[in-house]
């Protein structure tokens, strides 16, 4: 038996790295981010699905590609449902056999948010119980501009931040294992500014409150140092997808290009999962400080 998600991200949160989490929505790339994972020696990796990807691929679906790849690699992969918005969504994943879910309120009334992800973590709580196996739960605080893509330009203000004091309330109040919190981070990639993450208001955040797992959400585009430097603030998982998404798609495109009459799926996946591979093993080496 394999050792659950939180005792990964213990050993990480006492080890002063950051356990990685990808997205997929096919089995080609959700075999190259674990394969890439297991080669560069990470302890574990988080595999999610959005709500988006999760209809494309099916969830029950992408419980049994994970479940295989886990017995396949012998390796620790767990599967997770990216910033679902309901409850319904949640209790679906859930019951649908995910190791893991962030429920993500953020846009709604602070009491709001509150109310709805300690509902969450209730019942996956009295899942984890009859399942002998914790369910991970995540909420977020904040509000994270942006979405998946390549964009020009967005607008961060302060005023979007995590504030310390509510993040105290909402993990005391809900008992969330994870915690997303904004401070400078946005969804997607922005060509027409520099991103920049304000590891100073993160630092009193974790001050005020250091029970949880700190998750960094839009990663994609930030500066090598700027992750650095949130890992060793307290940062246990890092999110990134949408710098995957432009490396797999471009390959593709690149191979199209070179190969117009090539039929064959693999001849032109196989080189854009390498890409994927290339990226991840990159990171991950970056989130365990090597």
């Amino acid at each position: 038996m394999m050792e659950n998600l939180n005792y990964y991200l213990k050993q990480a949160k006492e080890g002063h790295y950051a356990i990685g989490h990808f997205n997929f929505a096919t089995e080609d790339v959700l075999k190259g981010i674990v394969e890439a994972c297991r080669d560069v020696s990470a302890p574990a990796v988080m595999v999610g699905t959005s709500e988006g990807e999760a209809s494309f691929v099916g969830m029950k679906e992408a419980v049994a590609l994970v479940k295989a790849m886990r017995e396949d690699f012998n390796y620790p992969v767990f599967l997770n449902a990216d910033h679902y918005k309901s409850f319904k969504k949640c209790k679906e994943a859930v019951d649908t056999g995910y190791d893991s879910i962030i429920i993500d309120a953020s846009k709604l009334p602070n009491e709001e948010n509150i109310a709805l992800t300690k509902q969450v973590v209730d019942y996956c709580r009295s899942v984890s119980a009859s399942r002998r196996t914790d369910i991970s739960v995540e909420g977020e605080l904040g509000y994270l501009r942006g979405s998946s893509e390549v964009q020009t330009k967005i607008e961060i203000s302060p005023a979007d931040y995590s504030k310390p004091d509510q993040v105290c309330e909402f993990v005391s109040i809900t008992g969330v294992d994870r915690m997303a919190i904004v401070f400078g981070n946005i969804h997607g990639i922005v060509t027409d500014q520099e991103e920049k993450l304000d590891v100073g208001h993160f630092s009193k955040i974790v001050a005020a409150e250091p029970r949880p797992y700190y998750v960094l959400h839009g990663a994609s585009g930030l500066k090598d140092e700027d992750v650095v430097a949130a890992i060793k603030a307290g940062i246990t998982n890092v999110h990134f997808n949408t710098e995957l998404r432009v490396a797999y798609r471009n390959e593709i495109d690149k191979q199209f290009h070179a190969h117009p009459n090539e039929t064959t799926p693999y001849k032109y996946l196989g080189p854009a999962v390498d890409e994927v591979k290339k990226l991840v093993a990159q990171k991950i080496t970056l989130f365990m400080g090597r």
